[in-house]
Formats: C-alpha cells, structure tokens, sequence
C-alpha cells in the first residue's frame, strides 16, 4: 500500500501519523491476486476462520478450566477478524466506489491498472457485497537510530533472493499502516506465543498416595 502524503495527519511529528487507506488485501497489503474471485476468496477465508475460532472460544467457555488469559487473547483475535471481514462483506455497499483513489482502479494479473480500450479511462475494480476493502488509518514512522549497524539477508537466489531483513540507520523501523482490527489480533497472538507454555500447560495430576496393605481376614477353620 502506497499512502497519499497529502493525506496524511500528524498526531505525533517523527512518531505518528494517520491515514486513510483502502486495503484490498491482507495484513500488509497482501493479496491473493486481482479480480473479483481472489477476493471472494479471502472473504470466504476469513469468514471460516471466525467460524473456527467462535467454536474454540465457545469450548473454551463450556469446558471452564483454561486460563482466563487465554480466553482473552482468542477474543481479541475473534473480534479483529470480525472486524476486518464485516468491511470486506459491507464497506462497498455503505461507501461509493469511485475513480478517485488509486485503489478503486481494476488491475491485471501482473498488477498493471486496466483502461476502457474505446475511451482509454480507468477502469473501476469489481464492488459489493464481498468485495469491499479493509479501511487503514494508523502508522508510526519511528526509524532506526545513526548508531544502528547494518543487517542484511536475503534468500538464496535459487529460493527468489527476497529479502528476509533489512535494518540500517535512517530506515523505518515499521512502516505499515494498520487498524484497530490489526491491532487486536496482533495483541491476542501476541499473548498467546508469549504465555503459550502457561496457556497450554497440561494440569500435573496428583501425585499417587503411598498404597497401604489391606488386612487379610483369617479364613475360618
């Protein structure tokens, strides 16, 4: 995702700053590929998850024996993918879908915007129920310090040599722009690697009480 610069809103100079961005993919700007069935897709993918992850807090609740901590963090993953897939179902039925931002503009394949080939205008992206866009605001603009050293990997060039890090001073340190739904699901997988041992840990049964001989009762004669 590209921001307008003229859009931006400073909250916090060299710190913080809002948007308003329309995310037709995933985190990250992320995509499945062009064209309506891609997205369709995704809405259908997400609207699975939520299903999957509303049977697991409903578990969680019947069962009443996990940690409370855990019950929260699934929660917050559930109400962000909520979040995200009720913009991707409805957004394009609330809000006009116009030419006026970039990211109404149909694309191919390979990424390139698509033209009316009798009056040479910008095509407009396939919209409604399904097909909306993800709506983005949030970006920290924080980048690394002068005295930062300079870390650089990269796959091996058989694997496509995409690079895996890139840190060096003057570089943003995260430059994504994001929303309250992101946020809540990253705080939620967040708690659950960072306690995932307390989280999952197996309860420790008892341990077995030292067995006592039974008195034998005398046979009678």
């Amino acid at each position: 995702m590209i921001p307008h610069d003229s859009g931006a809103i400073p909250v916090i100079d060299g710190f913080f700053q809002l948007y308003y961005i329309e995310n037709r993919g995933m985190a990250f700007g992320a995509t499945l590929g062009e064209g309506a069935m891609p997205k369709y897709f995704l809405t259908l993918f997400r609207f699975a998850a939520i299903i999957g992850i509303g049977w697991y807090i409903r578990k969680l609740i019947l069962e009443n024996n996990s940690p409370k901590g855990l019950l929260i963090a699934v929660a917050l993953v559930f109400a962000g993918a909520t979040g995200n897939l009720i913009d991707g179902l409805f957004y394009d039925l609330i809000w006009d879908v116009n030419l006026e931002q970039y990211w109404n503009i149909a694309k191919d394949s390979d990424g390139n915007y698509l033209f009316d080939p009798v009056t040479r205008q910008p095509m407009l992206r396939p919209h409604g129920f399904m097909l909306g866009s993800v709506v983005d605001m949030f970006q920290f603009t924080t980048v690394y310090p002068s005295w930062t050293p300079n870390i650089n990997l990269n796959l091996p060039d058989f694997l496509g040599g995409r690079n895996l890090i890139d840190i060096h001073p003057g570089k943003e340190i995260f430059g994504a722009i994001w929303n309250l739904a992101d946020l809540s699901i990253s705080v939620g997988v967040g708690l659950i690697i960072v306690r995932y041992r307390k989280f999952f840990r197996k309860p420790t049964p008892p341990a077995n009480p030292e067995k006592t001989e039974e008195p034998q009762l005398k046979q009678p004669n």
